[in-house]
């Protein structure tokens, strides 16, 4: 790898914990742009803008989808915003790109009468499954915000939960009821199970055999999809990600504010958590049809 690439890697993690899969994904594409300069012999601290346009051109023709195309360009721009605050450049030949367009698509969520089934179904089958099912749609954490869980997060009678997101921000979550009775039961006799005598683990979700000593994220998706198999859900629509976005959806339907549900999910802008109005059509006509002064016309 380019060692100017490399020094940039390490500064993002450093500066802003950037995530091992951000960094993996920002080395994979500046290698990419490194070889197709290299190509055509010009170094990667010299590009120029017309180069970089080039080298964009050739993503957009290569048919990458609009999302990877826009991740490229983040990181190239990040990339070139380093080597000019290093001092390796006066410029940041990046400034004159446009962005592609990238289409806002709704978010994928379950009803609430399928996220109910889930639950009770997962009640009946596993005491660590029924758990982390109900931390994710009591709080809308991410899934490697959940299976990474420490003992810790969980705080005195586990009213609140502690959630390490990205660049290690940590939020405040509170929980509801059968969240909390889920985490009791799960430490108080199903936990320890899990361990191999004599072994400790400060995580909440210990596994003997997972490198890292807690559930995979694979591990809970693969057993979130049987479970939803075992209920006829289409295994298809069912992810620890659309449970999240349940969780959102359904709070903003029952009137939740959006700078809560922002709070919740750990969005750092709250543009990303507007995707979720997409459920305010249905609760505005309602609310007309029932509450409007003239609605009982309607019904004549």
């Amino acid at each position: 790898m380019n060692r100017l690439i490399d020094s940039f890697l390490s500064v993002i993690v450093a500066e802003r914990g950037a995530t091992p899969r951000t960094v993996a994904a920002y080395g994979h594409d500046l290698e990419d742009l490194d070889c197709f300069l290299t190509a055509r012999r010009r170094k990667l601290e010299k590009a120029d803008d017309a180069v970089l346009a080039d080298y964009m051109h050739s993503v957009v023709r290569s048919g990458l989808s609009p999302r990877t195309q826009a991740r490229r360009l983040s990181a190239m721009r990040e990339f070139y915003r380093f080597l000019y605050s290093e001092g390796i450049r006066d410029d940041n030949p990046t400034d004159l790109l446009d962005s592609p367009k990238i289409g806002k698509s709704l978010p994928k969520y379950l009803s609430e009468e399928e996220v109910a089934a889930l639950l009770e179904a997962a009640r009946e089958k596993d005491v660590r499954l029924k758990t982390m099912l109900e931390i994710l749609y009591a709080s809308g954490m991410r899934v490697s915000e959940l299976v990474s869980l420490p003992m810790s997060a969980v705080l005195h009678d586990s009213t609140m939960i502690m959630i390490t997101g990205k660049g290690n921000k940590q939020r405040m979550v509170p929980l509801n009821d059968p969240a909390k009775r889920a985490i009791d039961a799960w430490v108080t006799a199903g936990r320890d199970k899990t361990l191999r005598r004599g072994q400790k683990s400060k995580w909440l979700f210990p596994s003997r055999h997972a490198k890292q000593g807690y559930v995979t994220r694979d591990a809970f998706f693969k057993a979130l999809k049987n479970l939803a198999v075992s209920i006829g859900i289409d295994p298809d629509r069912v992810s620890p990600h659309v449970v999240r976005h349940s969780f959102a959806s359904h709070l903003i339907a029952h009137d939740a504010d959006l700078r809560s549900v922002q709070k919740m999910l750990g969005h750092s802008d709250i543009a990303t958590t507007e995707i979720y109005t997409h459920v305010l059509p249905d609760r505005l006509k309602n609310l007309v049809e029932t509450k409007h002064p003239l609605a009982h016309l309607n019904k004549i």
